[in-house]
Order: C-alpha cells, then structure tokens, then sequence
C-alpha cells in the first residue's frame, strides 16, 4: 500500500499572499514609491540652489552636522511653503486647497481625453489644439448669445464638448480611412488650432470692442459657472467628478470601453473578434476631443471668464503627464490631476517664502513621471526585483513513485 503526502503549497502561492503581493507590489504601491523618491531628489536639488547649504559646504569636513542640517532646513521649509500654499495654512485655513481643485479641473479633464485615447491604443497628444477649439466655440457662446441661465451654460458646455469632439475626430477619421499615424496629425492639428485662434481674436466678431489687445468681451453671468464665495473655486470642477465617473463607468461597464480595451491591447485579435477597428478609432479620438474641449470651457466659463489666445497655456502637455500618472485610468488620472495642481497652486508661494526658483516644481514634475513611467526602476531602487526560489508543489514518495 503507498503511502503518498498532500501537496506541499509554496508560501508565494498561499491565497493569503494575493493580496499581500497586490499590496507590497502592485501599481499603485509602485507609483505612491516613485512619487517619494521624486520628492528626496527634488528636495535634494532644493538644497543645491541654497546660499545657506553652500557656505556650510564650503566647512563640510570640519562640521558636518551643519551641513546636513541646512540640507534639511532647505528641503522641509520648501515643502512646507508648498504645501501651505496648496493645501493649508494657518492664515487661510484651506482656502488655498480651493486653488488647487481650482487649477485641478482643467488638467483632470484634458488628462481624462489624453487617458481615454491611450487605453484604446492611441497617442493623443493632441489635446492642446482640442481644449484651444473646445474653448473657442464655449467661448464664443457664453458672450456673444443672450440666452437664460441654465440654457445658456448648458450650451456653453455643449458647444465646448462639440468643438474637442470635432477636432479631435477629424484626425480618428484620417487615421481609420487613410492610416496616416495620429502623433503627426495632433501635432500639426494643434499648430492649426494655435494659428486659427490667433486669427480670430484678431477679428471684430472676437476682439472686445475698443480693446487693442486680444481679448473677448467678457462672457455672460448665465454662461459662466457659479463659484465658491471668496476664491476662483467653480462648478467646473463637479463637472471634471461627474466626467471622470462616467469615464470609469464606460471602461467596467460599456460596450463600447470593452472595445476600446480591446483595440488598444491588439487591433488584430479585435479585428478577429468582430470588432470594427475603424469605428473604435474614431469614436475613441472624438471622445478623447470631447473631454479636452471640457478642460476648454472649464478654463473659458470657470476661471478666466474671457477668451484669449493664451487660454490653453500648457494645459494639453500637461494632461499627457498627467495622465501618464494616472496610469490611463480614470480615478489615477483625477488624483493626479490633483497633485499636478497642488503643485501649481504652491509653487507662487514656495518661491516667495523660501526663494526656491519656481522652476524646481517642474523638475520634481517631470522625475515623478521619469519614476512612473519606469516601474521596474523604482522597485530596483526599494529592492522589489528580487526573485524567490520556488518550492515544488507536489511532494510524492518513494513508494508511490514505484
């Protein structure tokens, strides 16, 4: 009679570790990491520019505590400065976090356009030219037509949408009928959206009447979105909630977010399944469009109440960071949203209570992305690589062998 053992499970197999390997090793872990060493290097290059840390380097050898400890001063009190600044201050209170969801709203929803052509295989980085042309069509609605107050913001939010949706269709369609690649399209599109705005705030159907410079005339009460008494915070940003939301449903839920996942993890196989490749594309870059043209009246109806031809800044750059970020997912790409703006809202005051260059915020900016988009790097740098030996699963005697 054999005598055989039960299997033997290897500790990294025991269902017990699932979700402690998620924890201690999952994306979220990784880019939560990444977003810390990003921080100790930009603290480092904080203390670099210091005049404070230069005099005491000069004596390093001969008192190091000094050294190290202005090393400190310089890296905390800038991020102090940036966090009171973006979040609290004992004078403000959270006034200055108002700021942040403010500067928040416009990156949260062009990120959400840029995250959207990227989960369905597409490199929009074309949002710029898509939040220029969202916020020409919202901004010539809010001043130029009289109409109701909830009409006249609906409409507002609409023809913005439709204006990102154009732009940002045309070149889905040029790609799906002609194959030409969508990094040069939105790249000349963006071009032909800076130019077009140019010309037209220099028109008399743009250009506030009497105004040398060009600036639309302001628009109407009943097109701008209401604000939080006492700060710049506006319903834009329940807007940018309720997108992302939606967003997120389409992706669980929705035929066509299935689609898109689809076309975005192999065309091929899609094609093979029945998917039209050609529909997902462009419906994907008009959606993509659609969802900058929201940052475009977010930025037209919300915070500047008027048209100018620097009403994009570098908006649709950024919402390529931040959706990077974000990992294309909707909710990643709504708290990164929020940590690009906070640290746009506290740079101003970094810069004028420490004297940090406001240029630091950048760099830190740009290291958390180089760290995000590079996982296996920052699970080198924490020692996450490693690989265990793995144990047999099966045990069997002797006897039960022969």
């Amino acid at each position: 009679m054999s005598d055989t053992k039960s299997p033997v499970i290897p500790d990294s197999d025991k269902p017990g570790n699932d979700l402690f390997k998620q924890i201690t090793q999952g994306p979220g872990l990784v880019s939560v990491l990444g977003v810390i060493v990003a921080l100790v290097i930009g603290g480092l290059l904080i203390a670099v520019t210091d005049q404070k840390v230069a005099e005491t380097a000069g004596y390093l050898f001969a008192r190091p505590a000094d050294f190290f400890a202005e090393v400190w001063r310089a890296a905390t009190e800038s991020y102090v400065a940036l966090f009171n600044g973006a979040v609290y201050n004992s004078t403000q209170g959270f006034k200055p976090f108002l700021e942040t969801l403010t500067v928040s709203t416009p990156l949260i929803c062009a990120g959400l356009g840029v995250a959207v052509a990227f989960r369905a295989g597409l490199f929009n980085i074309g949002a710029q030219g898509q939040i220029i042309i969202g916020s020409v069509l919202a901004g010539y609605v809010g001043f130029a037509w009289h109409l109701p107050v909830v009409l006249h913001l609906l409409l507002v939010i609409v023809f913005g949408l439709i204006g990102g949706a154009i732009w940002g269709g045309i070149v889905g369609l040029l790609k799906a009928k002609t194959g030409a690649h969508e990094v040069i399209l939105t790249i000349m599109f963006n071009y032909v959206a800076l130019y077009l705005i140019d010309y037209l705030m220099n028109t008399q159907a743009f250009r506030r009447p009497g105004e040398t410079n060009p600036i639309s005339p302001i628009l109407d009460t009943t097109a701008t979105f209401p604000a939080v008494p006492g700060s710049r915070l506006h319903l834009g940003f329940v807007m940018a909630v309720l997108l992302v939301i939606l967003v997120s449903w389409m992706f669980k839920r929705s035929t066509i977010g299935f689609e898109f996942r689809a076309v975005g993890h192999n065309p091929e196989a899609a094609k093979t399944a029945g998917i039209n490749v050609a529909r997902s594309t462009i419906i994907a870059m008009a959606l993509a469009g659609a969802l900058a043209g929201a940052a475009g009246v977010a930025q037209v109806a919300g915070t500047e109440k008027v048209l100018t031809n620097g009403i994009a800044g570098s908006l649709g750059f950024d919402a390529i960071t931040v959706a990077l970020l974000g990992r294309s997912t909707p909710w990643g790409t709504f708290f990164a949203g929020l940590l690009f703006g906070a640290f746009q809202a506290g740079a101003v005051n970094m810069q004028i209570t420490t004297g940090t260059p406001i240029d630091i915020v950048s760099v830190v900016q740009s290291l958390i992305v180089l760290f995000i988009a590079a996982p296996p790097l920052v699970k080198a740098i924490f020692g996450m690589n490693r690989k265990k030996k793995r144990s047999p699963k099966l045990e069997t005697t002797q006897a039960g062998a022969k």
